[in-house]
């Protein structure tokens, strides 16, 4: 009677089991890189009309109507959003119940490659940091992340290092207030200023290691802006607010959009730390995702 029960459990395990090929891997991250270059996210293009009647400053309310007609051109002619179309960073969440055939890595590196060439997209890669040689395709960063289920859901962000290169990392006390972290978070943006295209979306990372922390900021850029998950929601509102009154706005030359949203990922930390990251996207921010 066991064995009979064992046997049922271990097919009923088989049959949960999807095997995906990588090639398919491949294919679907060519797609989503053009994709992601060339049709702005629904929710952002929708924050920046939210803001367009909102803007007093007629220079800025100006520059919004550019940057809106930019990205139905974009989606309209297939074309790149920004010349900068970055360092893609693949996001995997991987089901406990999938078998991938073949090299997982190599697929998605790959697949950016061909998407890239496909939709004649900058090559920004660079082989070493340091000796900074001739610029290719890949290879590109990739989080993994094991969920429950059998399927693979793909995420892949552009990010362009105008934006990059404003991240920002503190370590605080564990007794610092809500107000200091606030402080730091606007900070960061005043800091930034005009250099990484705004107005911004804010991702912010909150616990974990420091390491963590900055995953959590990046990641925080793929929630929809101003959702309504969100666990701080309030701070994300106050935070809008503060980093609004800054005056850089539109493309740095003034008015009151600086920031059409703070997204705020949270995680448990050790009790002696507080680790506060903060990573900036331009008014462009590109992402894509489909499931598998």
């Amino acid at each position: 009677m066991g064995t009979v029960l064992a046997l049922a459990v271990d097919l009923s395990l088989t049959e949960k089991m999807r095997e995906i090929s990588a090639n398919k891997v491949r294919d679907k991250v060519c797609e989503l890189c053009t994709q992601a270059n060339t049709v702005l996210r629904k929710d952002v293009l929708a924050q920046l009309k939210v803001a367009h009647p909102k803007e007093t400053n007629k220079r800025a309310k100006k520059i919004l109507d550019a940057i809106i007609e930019n990205a139905k051109i974009a989606k309209r002619e297939k074309l790149a959003i920004c010349q900068d179309t970055g360092l893609p960073v693949v996001f995997l969440e991987i089901g406990q119940d999938i078998k991938i055939s073949g090299d997982l890595k190599s697929a998605v590196n790959k697949g950016v490659e061909l998407g890239y060439k496909k939709g004649f997209l900058r090559n920004s890669i660079i082989s070493h940091p340091l000796f900074r040689d001739k610029p290719g395709y890949s290879p590109v960063v990739i989080h993994t992340d094991i969920v429950r289920g059998n399927k693979l859901k793909i995420t892949v962000l552009p990010c362009g290092f105008g934006c990059e290169n404003k991240t920002q990392l503190k370590m605080f006390n564990p007794t610092a207030r809500i107000d200091e972290v606030k402080r730091f978070v606007a900070e960061a943006v005043k800091l930034a200023g005009p250099d990484a295209c705004p107005p911004y979306v804010v991702g912010v990372g909150i616990g974990g290691t420091a390491d963590y922390a900055c995953f959590l900021a990046k990641k925080a850029l793929l929630r929809k802006v101003k959702s309504q998950k969100s666990k701080v929601k309030r701070l994300e509102a106050e935070l809008v607010k503060e980093i609004n009154k800054l005056n850089i706005g539109p493309m740095g030359l003034g008015g009151e959009t600086t920031c059409l949203g703070v997204n705020i990922e949270i995680y448990p930390t050790h009790i002696a730390g507080l680790p506060v990251a903060v990573n900036i996207s331009c008014h462009a921010l590109r992402s894509a995702a489909n499931t598998l």
